[in-house]
């Protein structure tokens, strides 16, 4: 029997887009910012920092408002992306890759970029890795062409700048890393080939320490953070308008997402606390599509979809084949790129590490720990020989979530809550800090 949270791909044949049989595959742009915060954006509130160019992207293309990082630190929510897969699969869901680290993302993974590269794609990452700096695990052996940025996060040392596996900057010059990858970009969308690409941007901000140039210094009402966030705008300004002098806007699909939530500064928004922490702020990112004549202008999701679904959907949208034994727990979010609000999943697991630290379903969330008490949302405490438990469930359709909890009004819906939990235990082999009750209150 399939397993009620794996897609477990059964033919080859899995789907041959309806794209793809019209002749043509679309290019394909992933901009991935690192820890920025939902409400960063001027187009989801943000009254410090203007975003014009994302803004517009938001306005011509779909806006997805309960889209979630599949962990709430780089390395395992990046690996989730490229993946299609939760990290604790590939044994990357236990905190992030540091300098002295030899491991990485398994050769027994399969990638989006060898996914694509396979379909016949110009694949290349310009920007931050962070699944591996030793050669076995280099960007270059999971399917990238073409690799140009920063092996991990730039508050890690030593710290060089590669292109290839060639070092061409030791002390980086931080201040213009985002024109950089912006020029690579470029680069890439005016080379010319008769194949599509496929270009992963993956910014290298604005993740601690900040840097800005000159030209952007000064420019927001928000700090340094905030003329860090413009020179991200700024930056899809210029690849959407690259695109545009090319003629290649209408035969391209631009995603524009983050790892996580913001981290010290920024703002998550309506949502609770941040990166590294088990509430909304951690995993609920901005996510925008746009693809003129393909995607509706000003649509809006509100699916409960997570980064891991991107691989199934651009797999889908670029017609191409997937391994006959491929285990992906994303799914194809295509009809939500269309402004679906109808989730394609029962339960979308969050992790903390190598815990399911909270689940979301597409109303419902239980959290199972918070990040400074690992027992604080379930746990037996004795006094008196008394003992009870403490269940966090919220109610995800209301304004302000996460404030308090409704597990007392909805016994049946939190005892469902914990059959899933102890589902996802079982099919990842997950942590489990303690037993769950034997009754619920």
């Amino acid at each position: 029997m399939m397993s009620r949270v794996a897609l477990v791909v059964l033919c080859s044949c899995w789907l041959i887009s309806t794209f793809a049989a019209n002749g043509s595959q679309p290019n394909i742009i992933v901009v991935l910012a690192d820890d920025l915060g939902y409400g960063d954006l001027s187009v989801n509130g943000s009254r410090l920092i203007s975003t014009p160019n994302i803004d517009q992207m938001a306005r011509e293309g779909v806006r997805f408002t309960s889209f979630y990082a599949s962990a709430n630190i780089c390395t395992p929510s990046r690996a989730g992306l490229l993946t299609g897969r939760y990290a604790i699969r590939s044994g990357l869901g236990h905190n992030v890759i540091e300098p002295d680290d030899t491991h990485g993302l398994p050769a027994s993974e399969t990638t989006l970029a060898e996914i694509l590269k396979k379909a016949g794609y110009r694949t290349a990452l310009i920007g931050k890795w962070h699944l591996g700096h030793t050669p076995e695990h280099w960007p270059t052996r999971h399917g990238f062409d073409e690799f140009f940025g920063l092996p991990y996060s730039n508050d890690m040392q030593p710290l060089a700048l590669y292109r290839g596996a060639e070092v061409v900057e030791e002390t980086v010059q931080q201040e213009t890393l985002t024109q950089r990858y912006t020029a690579e970009v470029l680069r890439i969308i005016n080379a010319e080939s008769k194949k599509p690409f496929f270009i992963l941007l993956s910014h290298t901000f604005p993740h601690i320490p900040l840097y800005v140039s000159e030209r952007f210094a000064g420019r927001s009402r928000a700090g340094l953070y905030g003329d860090v966030v413009e020179t991200i705008d700024w930056s899809m300004g210029e690849v959407l308008q690259g695109l545009r002098d090319r003629g290649l806007d209408l035969d391209t699909l631009v995603i524009f997402t983050s790892d996580n939530g913001a981290w010290f500064e920024g703002d998550n928004g309506e949502f609770r606390e941040g990166k590294g922490t088990t509430w909304e702020g951690g995993y609920r990112v901005p996510m925008f599509a746009h693809w003129p004549g393909r995607i509706p202008g000003r649509a809006v999701s509100r699916a409960a979809t997570m980064n891991i679904d991107i691989l199934p959907t651009l797999a889908n949208v670029a017609g191409a084949k997937l391994p006959q034994d491929l285990v992906l727990d994303g799914r194809d979010i295509w009809p939500q790129f269309q402004g679906s609000d109808d989730s394609p999943h029962e339960v979308l697991y969050l992790f903390d590490n190598e815990d399911i630290a909270a689940l979301r379903t597409p109303r419902w969330k239980l959290i199972v720990h918070s990040y400074y008490r690992r027992n604080l949302a379930a746990f037996e405490r004795f006094e008196d020989g008394i003992g009870f438990s403490y269940w966090l469930l919220f109610d995800m359709e209301i304004p302000n979530p996460e404030r308090y909890s409704v597990a007392r009004e909805n016994p049946e819906i939190l005892a469902r809550m914990l059959e899933l939990l102890e589902a996802g235990r079982s099919e990842f082999g997950a942590l489990r800090t303690q037993p769950l009750p034997v009754t619920v209150p």
